[in-house]
């Protein structure tokens, strides 16, 4: 009886052109996963977390007294890398691209008072030397 209903369900042609259509879907979903990238690639990384640090950093530096209006940019070293660790809880660790150079460009560029506080609040915020960091008007 079970085995006549399941002959009289897979002799509807409807069923077994359906169960085709979703074969040659599933083949071709699989085929074509191969040609694109999910991962994230080093360099959006590196493009995402300058674009972060660039918010945080003009967020702070906009506080300053005598800044006025700012604009900042970053140059990152490299684009961070996931290193694979062994015999630890943790599976992977994510390095952070390095600040290579900051330039701020604001309206009070040009007062030495202005630039030092920003300058200041800049190497102190990244961790970078004096000489990697460009104030202007």
């Amino acid at each position: 009886m079970l085995q006549g209903k399941i002959s009289e369900w897979l002799g509807d042609k409807r069923v077994i052109r359906i169960a085709v259509i979703i074969g040659t879907a599933a083949v071709l979903l699989i085929g074509l996963s191969s040609f694109i990238d999910f991962s994230d690639s080093g360099k959006d990384n590196s493009e995402r977390y300058a674009a972060k640090t660039e918010a945080h950093l003009l967020e702070i530096i906009s506080q300053i007294s005598g800044v006025g209006e700012a604009k900042i940019f970053l140059t990152m070293d490299n684009g961070g890398e996931n290193v694979y660790l062994k015999n630890t809880d943790t599976k992977t660790k994510s390095i952070e691209p390095k600040v290579r150079g900051v330039v701020v460009v604001c309206d009070g560029g040009d007062d030495p008072l202005v630039v030092a506080r920003v300058l200041d609040a800049v190497t102190k915020s990244l961790n970078i030397s004096s000489d990697k960091v460009c104030i202007t008007k």
